[in-house]
């Protein structure tokens, strides 16, 4: 694992500095560094090692965001990758998925799912999307076991998104009551005693170390 230090990359300096504010102060992050393209990132680099975490912008101006995963996961494969953007482009997540990166947030997310994603990489687990081809995968193969109903699914999708009860429930057009219910329900099946822990078994998954 790399130094207790997260490095974000991005050339909106309002924005990357609001994500490294959050990483120190939500995060555990004892610092977090902004930097704006890939030159000031490897020096960064060299300067202080590895980050545990290096945050990156999917749109940098540089268009280099992709090659920068690949020789980061090559150079220093300790480092977690986690790509952010506020492109939902589907196709985004693949890309980075196969560049190398272990997790991807929308900007336009919670940010108690950020803290999530972050902390399911310094896991060593991989973060991507709910309703992305690898997690419906690997979901399908898990649900069938639980015997979940149509709406039990409905609603794990959405804690799978880190959507609270109110907003389960707006969406479904049932009470907040009749949520929990499901979600009481919903663990039972699936033997897990907390969404954290339903969120962790179902949307990480545990990489080999390296």
């Amino acid at each position: 694992m790399g130094q207790n230090y997260a490095l974000v990359v991005d050339d909106h300096p309002l924005v990357a500095s609001g994500i490294a504010n959050f990483l120190i102060t939500h995060c555990q992050f004892k610092q977090a560094y902004v930097v704006t393209n890939e030159e000031d990132c490897y020096r960064q680099i060299r300067e202080n090692g590895p980050p545990r975490l290096l945050v990156i912008d999917f749109w940098l101006s540089s268009g280099t965001t992709l090659k920068l995963l690949k020789e980061v996961r090559q150079r220093y494969p300790q480092v977690r990758l986690l790509v952010v953007s506020g492109d939902e482009n589907n196709d985004i997540w693949q890309k980075v998925h196969t560049a190398g990166g272990h997790g991807f947030v929308l900007k336009s997310e919670p940010p108690e799912l950020f803290s999530r994603a972050v902390s399911a990489l310094t896991d060593n687990l991989t973060w991507f999307p709910c309703g992305n081809e690898l997690a419906v995968k690997a979901s399908h193969a898990q649900l069938s076991k639980f015997n979940l109903t149509p709406r039990q699914i409905d609603v794990l999708n959405m804690i799978m998104r880190g959507l609270p009860n109110k907003r389960i429930a707006a969406q479904l057009s049932i009470s907040e009551p009749t949520v929990k219910e499901h979600i009481s329900n919903i663990l039972k099946k699936i033997g897990v005693n907390s969404r954290v822990e339903a969120i962790t078994l179902l949307h990480g998954k545990r990489e080999s170390s390296e």
